[in-house]
């Protein structure tokens, strides 16, 4: 299976905007590209700045999926996977979700998967977003904020990846409407003491940031950023941080990730 897979460190650090420009820059490389998301919770919230995830997410592939196709579950209530299907009275099956996934990423020329809420969020009773990233074997993403407190949650997000021997990870470090005092050094004490994970820092996109045309904008603006984050052969041990000087970066597509 090829391509990424996309948590958090939180709810709201801008997993989905991650995510979606991703797909968005790959997509606009001429690679076909499937997005998947496990579970969508919260439908029934007044709409927001964004449409639903997996709408966002299809939009943003551009490759004719329905929301349906990208996420297998979906509940109106904004909890956590595990108590939204309770309360449905559902069961959400781990081997559902992964087989989802497969089939997904038969077809594309990269799979691009984005969690749900921070890593450790439970899908189901037993079951991590955590373990899906693990058991679909995709290197990780993780999106984060600059600010106060973005040392600590990072660094323990990256800890529970390398507990499940998760060691392809790189981090992306979002930009914040209103920046506290620690986010111009946040990013240099994060690369040193995360030797061995790629790090780099998008700045603050906008409210409307995945609205078509803004989407597009950002996705040129952030070319080479794009490109490093979706770049296979960036997540050996040696990737400290993005280098523009990096020369053109592979296609997703000519790496076969294991």
């Amino acid at each position: 299976m090829r391509g990424l897979f996309v948590t958090g460190t939180d709810t709201g650090v801008g997993k989905s905007i991650v995510a979606a420009a991703i797909c968005a820059a790959l997509a606009a490389r001429g690679e076909r590209v499937a997005a998947f998301k496990p579970v969508v919770t919260g439908l029934a919230e007044p709409e927001g700045q964004f449409p639903p995830d997996h709408e966002l997410l299809a939009r943003a592939a551009g490759a004719g999926q329905s929301p349906v196709e990208v996420a297998p579950y979906s509940y109106d209530p904004p909890l956590s996977p595990h108590l939204a299907a309770e309360l449905a009275g559902e069961t959400i099956e781990p081997a559902r979700l992964v087989a989802a996934a497969r089939a997904l990423a038969a077809d594309a020329d990269a799979l691009i998967a984005e969690g749900v809420g921070g890593l450790l969020v439970p899908i189901t009773p037993g079951y991590l977003i955590r373990d899906l990233a693990r058991d679909l074997s995709l290197p990780v993403v993780v999106a984060a904020r600059t600010g106060l407190g973005t040392i600590n949650h990072t660094l323990l997000t990256v800890e529970a990846l390398r507990a499940r021997r998760v060691k392809r990870v790189k981090v992306v470090l979002m930009g914040q409407r209103i920046a506290d005092p620690s986010a111009a050094d946040n990013p240099a004490i994060l690369r040193e003491n995360l030797k061995n994970v790629g790090v780099c820092s998008v700045p603050y996109l906008g409210a409307r940031a995945l609205d078509g045309a803004a989407l597009k904008k950002n996705v040129i603006r952030l070319k080479k950023t794009l490109a490093w984050v979706a770049d296979p052969a960036s997540f050996s041990p040696r990737s400290s941080e993005r280098s523009e000087k990096s020369g053109k970066p592979k296609r997703l597509t000519e790496q076969k990730v294991r």
